[in-house]
């Protein structure tokens, strides 16, 4: 049997389950997290009602297909017509420990225990170890992801030194002054660091590196590890259900969480796809203050087979991300939606045709708005309506007036053109 590696596993006794235990344990889960939700949160009882389930009907994982699924894209629209959080939240908000706005709007909510989105057990698999300190340049402003990694690395029991986002020259400082070896954040500013520390003559001290919420493509990993000497490894999540899936050091997809239920849906059927057919990612959560049930993320993946992994784990796979459904586009990070996009430009008479296109250069994302605009308009515009989307979308952006048919009819609202290497 290989090794378990037990420095970088978390609990072997969750992780390592044999498949017919780690199932028989779920389904016990998720009769009780369906009992809790019928009876805590509004929304998710009259889904199980209008599917014609009460809570005796579901008692185990056969019957989650059951369940109706329930899309990240429908959730900004709840939350307006049943705010704070469109009936699917079943403590009093008050017994949360942080409320976050995410772009959609969508408001996120942190329950009160301890590492509540589950980072701990990726982390320590990608070699995070007690007592590091370790440099957080994810954003702790209004969206949850500066905090969710936060609370994974001091589970884990590092110092966690919560740099945020931006400021490159001033956190190499930071990250060089504390010898901060671990780090945690976006891959691509991971690598902005490093360039701008090398700038410097600055050294930085990275030996380990989680990064989550961009693709991490192997031409950008293979830089990090092999011009710079940092250990990276990825994870996934969002910030409605956390740590959903995490590498291994022996790669060759992402474990699914010990702790959720993570389906890959067939996108014509709806039905489970079959192992390595890819669909579209949906999870389940086993908690008390926001139990979501078969919530469809949008994104596109592939499930492997349960088998033992060379690490010890016996979790299934998701074969990374594969792409996107719905209007949603992550740019450095961050969802930018179309929907969000027009509700902008209608400020704007002088647009009449618009589209964002997303592009990549030098590891970093670009977005620019092409906007088609009558003859006369007052050469403030660009700027006003660039400052306008930064403040509703969040990713700063530039504005291009394109000239009238430019823009094809019935073209992408969102034309992501990255390609991934």
């Amino acid at each position: 049997m290989p090794s378990l590696r037990p420095s970088r596993i978390l609990d072997p006794s969750l992780e390592c389950q044999a498949p017919e235990t780690r199932r028989a344990l779920r389904g016990e889960r998720l009769h009780r997290t369906v009992t809790h939700a019928y009876a805590h949160a509004p929304r998710a009882r009259r889904l199980l009602e209008g599917a014609g389930l009460a809570p005796g009907d579901v008692r185990g994982l056969d019957d989650l297909v059951r369940i109706p699924v329930f899309r990240k894209d429908a959730l900004p629209a709840a939350q307006a017509e049943e705010p704070p959080f469109g009936g699917l939240l079943a403590v009093d908000p008050g017994r949360l420990a942080r409320i976050f706005m995410s772009p959609g709007p969508i408001y996120d909510p942190q329950g009160a225990s301890d590492d509540y989105w589950r980072f701990r057990h990726a982390l320590v698999a990608a070699g995070f170890r007690k007592g590091e300190v370790a440099h957080n340049a994810a954003s702790y402003h209004l969206t949850p992801l500066g905090f969710m990694l936060d609370a994974g690395a001091r589970a884990v029991g590092c110092a966690v030194v919560p740099a945020g986002v931006g400021q490159a020259e001033l956190q190499v400082k930071v990250a060089a002054h504390l010898r901060s070896t671990a780090y945690l954040g976006l891959p691509s500013f991971l690598h902005a660091l490093l360039v701008k520390g090398r700038e410097l003559g600055t050294r930085l001290s990275f030996e380990t590196a989680f990064v989550i919420a961009e693709m991490l493509p192997e031409s950008l990993r293979a830089e990090l590890e092999g011009d710079f000497g940092v250990r990276v490894l990825q994870g996934y999540g969002t910030a409605d259900l956390g740590c959903l899936a995490y590498e291994c050091p022996d790669k060759g997809g992402w474990h699914v969480h010990p702790d959720a239920i993570v389906e890959v849906l067939d996108l014509e059927t709806g039905k489970p796809a079959p192992p390595g057919q890819p669909g579209e990612v949906v999870g389940t959560l086993f908690d008390v203050a926001y139990p979501l049930l078969r919530f469809a993320t949008g994104d596109l993946s592939a499930l492997g087979p349960e088998e033992r992994c060379a690490c010890g784990r016996t979790t299934p796979k998701l074969a990374g991300l594969l792409g996107r459904v719905g209007d949603g586009v992550k740019v450095r990070g961050m969802f930018v939606r179309a929907g969000q996009i027009a509700e902008v430009v209608k400020r704007f008479p002088e647009v009449t045709r618009w589209q964002a296109v997303v592009t990549r250069e030098q590891h970093l994302d670009r977005l620019e708005y092409l906007v088609e605009v009558g003859p006369g308009v007052d050469a403030s515009l660009a700027t006003r309506l660039a400052e306008a989307l930064r403040e509703e979308v969040k990713v700063r952006g530039e504005v291009r007036a394109v000239g009238a048919g430019q823009i094809p009819e019935g073209a992408k609202r969102i034309d992501d053109r990255r390609v991934w290497k």
